[in-house]
């Protein structure tokens, strides 16, 4: 790239994390939809905006070879957005890559994986990790931003503050979690962080941030494998579980759309795949409801 098409880029790039910012977007997003931007230079060697829309289809081409369809869909969301708020143009970018439509079930595991999950687990400040964020359904940085000013032990419930769409909503704090989250805390006594960084009691309590993300999933991973669980294990395969185990034990899917904090019953509605329970449900149900029109059918034509 030529000294001045490598300095305008710069210039545009800082435009775009501003833009970013200002859009009020949230940190990940701001990242991916970057990355996505910066991906391009790197692999074309050529400012964003001095490429056609025939060597952005050649970029797209190499792309969903060697990533997943996330990254591809992220990666076209950053370049609209800098189209569009940047350059000032509002390209079709249907002409250039068409998204597939992946209809994916993730995993999940059973309750009694989950509690094999939980006992397989020595360190305290994990087990406690794990066992409130199954117990209250929460995504893995809702759980990680967890104060001590959020629990609300007198009705029983957690104030999720800023969750996804900078969303606050209350969630049942089950008896079992608030005893596990009192009994670590008077490990380290942090002031504020009921999950705070640090390798030791005394590192914890001087803490300045909590646990990272990276930690985490790689532990958890680590003691599923151990466990015997083969399926692919992440903190949001909890959030899964939690919702799943729920939906089988009779809560309705209203009721886990908000505890869970979606925006639409259509996402909720994702769990009634994931239960066979759901399914023998539904035959019973059905065939209740037939079995109530009381119609007498005459035996010799049913062969």
């Amino acid at each position: 790239m030529l000294a001045k098409d490598k300095q305008r880029f710069e210039r545009q790039y800082q435009k775009l994390l501003i833009a970013l910012k200002l859009n009020d977007l949230s940190l990940s997003t701001i990242d991916v939809y970057s990355r996505g931007v910066r991906r391009v230079v790197e692999l074309t060697d050529c400012s964003p905006d001095r490429l056609s829309k025939d060597q952005f289809r050649e970029h797209f081409i190499d792309l969903i070879k060697t990533h997943s369809w996330s990254t591809v869909k992220t990666d076209r969301a950053g370049l609209v957005f800098f189209f569009k708020h940047i350059l000032n143009k509002n390209w079709d970018w249907s002409e250039i890559v068409r998204l597939k439509t992946v209809k994916s079930l993730p995993d999940v595991i059973t309750h009694s994986q989950m509690a094999s999950l939980l006992e397989a687990t020595r360190e305290q400040r994990y087990q406690t990790f794990f066992f409130i964020t199954y117990g209250m359904g929460l995504r893995l940085v809702e759980a990680l931003s967890l104060h001590v000013r959020d629990i609300d032990a007198e009705q029983m419930r957690i104030h999720v503050r800023l969750g996804k769409n900078k969303k606050d909503r209350y969630v049942t704090l089950p008896h079992l979690a608030l005893l596990a989250l009192r009994r670590y805390w008077q490990t380290h006594r942090h002031p504020s962080f009921l999950f705070p960084a640090g390798a030791t009691t005394r590192e914890r309590f001087r803490a300045t941030k909590h646990m990272s993300k990276s930690g985490v999933q790689r532990t958890i991973k680590k003691i599923a494998y151990d466990a015997g669980i083969r399926t692919n294990v992440t903190t949001h395969t909890l959030r899964h579980a939690y919702a799943t185990h729920l939906l089988e034990r009779g809560l309705s899917l209203v009721q886990i759309k908000d505890l869970l904090g979606h925006e639409s019953i259509e996402t909720t509605l994702m769990y009634t795949k994931l239960t066979k329970l759901a399914e023998n449900n539904a035959s019973l149900l059905i065939n209740a409801m037939v079995d109530d029109l009381s119609v007498t059918l005459d035996a010799k034509d049913l062969t």
